[in-house]
């Protein structure tokens, strides 16, 4: 089996994610493209200075704009909200492959006695009068509705039998997010939006172990290389190390995956056999390898193994917005800064809507990084290009001497 070494396997990473050399996905096009390449970005509504799915795609996508993935979402149609690796954003041609989740959905709804009634009420009003959220669907009561899609309670209060009429019927598929107006989601009918052909159409998975392959061979394209461990990256898919075994022998016996060894590593790394031809530009020192620096989601695919980012990068990150204030090492949400084929540092910056300003609050580099003009001239144009995406005109920074940039 082939064997490359830790910077080799950093290199091809960033190179298939698209974070290094020059970009190659450009506009809202390339949002798209990304998506499609990922198979799925993780929503998270916390907004400091972009929600999470955005700064996934400003990290990687030519003059992205916030505007671009709420115009694919809710206007294109070409994406969705739906659970994948928890709740993620995905294209709307993956629909049928999560047809066994809206089955599950259904199953679990019918065992609470009189909601098959509450959804045919929620139903005709939707198709009568159009997108709802829950304050505007007249469904009087109360429901707990848990995550485990187990249903009980009585009928005491409005908004609660309404929310949970919503989020059912949106689990099983009948609806989908029509729009959001900050946290609030408005569903509408899901045969509205989506194609027959797609909505309707047969599950592209002979059986369950087909699916396991399928949903095992996307989250290796959306990481780009991933090991025969136990992972986060494969979050949300039910195995065993003996299933997963077996599915990553399945891919490579039907020629979709290829291994390698990594200097050092016990475990088989396995990538696509589509991105042979990147490995091998890699490998011979023919890939785009141009340095550029990158602000990362906290939640972006890269980062999805932070084990493995530890072993391949030695950098250890933790999203430290759960962790109390006075336990924190760097900040509430602080993301670490890309440059090159290198993690550098972290930064923590805040968007304040009223003064139209990027706040640094803080910025720790790696231990060995040195303060370069080149790192400077880099540093400055992510700062001015975050700005941008966070639709400020001004950064304020303390930790350069100017301390205020207008843009």
């Amino acid at each position: 089996m082939l064997t490359i070494t830790k910077q080799q396997a950093r290199q091809f990473i960033l190179a298939k994610q698209g974070l290094i050399g020059s970009y190659h996905f450009i506009g809202k096009t390339g949002a798209y493209d990304y998506v499609r390449q990922a198979g799925c970005i993780q929503f998270d509504p916390v907004d400091v200075c972009g929600k999470n799915a955005e700064l996934t795609l400003q990290s990687r996508v030519r003059g992205f704009k916030k505007s671009m993935l709420r115009e694919l979402l809710y206007e294109d149609r070409k994406l969705v909200d739906y659970v994948d690796k928890e709740l993620s954003i995905w294209s709307v041609e993956d629909w049928p492959y999560f047809a066994p989740f809206r089955e599950r959905s259904r199953k679990m709804g019918e065992t609470f006695e009189g909601l098959q009634e509450l959804k045919e009420e929620a139903v005709a009003y939707i198709r009568e009068n159009g997108p709802v959220c829950s304050d505007t669907l007249p469904i009087d009561g109360e429901i707990y509705w848990h995550s485990s899609m187990h249903w009980s309670g009585n009928w005491q209060k409005k908004s609660q039998a309404a929310r949970s009429v919503l989020e059912q019927l949106y689990t099983e598929g009948e609806l989908i997010i029509h729009h959001k107006n900050g946290s609030r989601k408005y569903y509408d009918l899901a045969e509205k939006y989506i194609p027959p052909a797609i909505l309707k159409a047969d599950h592209p998975c002979d059986d369950v172990f087909g699916l396991t392959m399928w949903r095992v061979l996307r989250r290796i394209g959306a990481v780009g290389l991933l090991w025969d461990k136990s992972s986060p990256a494969f979050l949300g898919i039910h195995m065993n190390a003996d299933l997963r075994k077996k599915v990553l022998t399945e891919l490579s016996a039907d020629n979709k995956v290829k291994s390698v060894m990594v200097e050092g590593m016990k475990a088989p790394f396995y990538y696509r056999t589509e991105d042979e031809s990147l490995m091998k530009d890699v490998l011979n020192g023919s890939a785009d390898l141009k340095p550029r620096m990158s602000f990362m989601a906290p939640l972006d695919p890269l980062l999805w193994d932070k084990a493995l980012i530890l072993a391949l990068w030695n950098f250890g990150y933790s999203w430290e917005i759960y962790t109390p204030a006075d336990k924190r090492k760097y900040g509430y949400y602080t993301l670490p800064i890309l440059y090159g084929d290198r993690f550098i540092g972290r930064i923590e910056a805040t968007a304040d809507r009223k003064d139209s300003a990027l706040h640094i609050k803080g910025l720790w580099w790696e231990t060995g990084v040195r303060q370069t003009k080149a790192l400077n001239s880099a540093l400055e144009r992510a700062l001015r290009n975050f700005a941008r995406f966070n639709d400020c005109k001004n950064i304020l920074n303390p930790f350069r001497s100017a301390g205020l940039t207008r843009l």
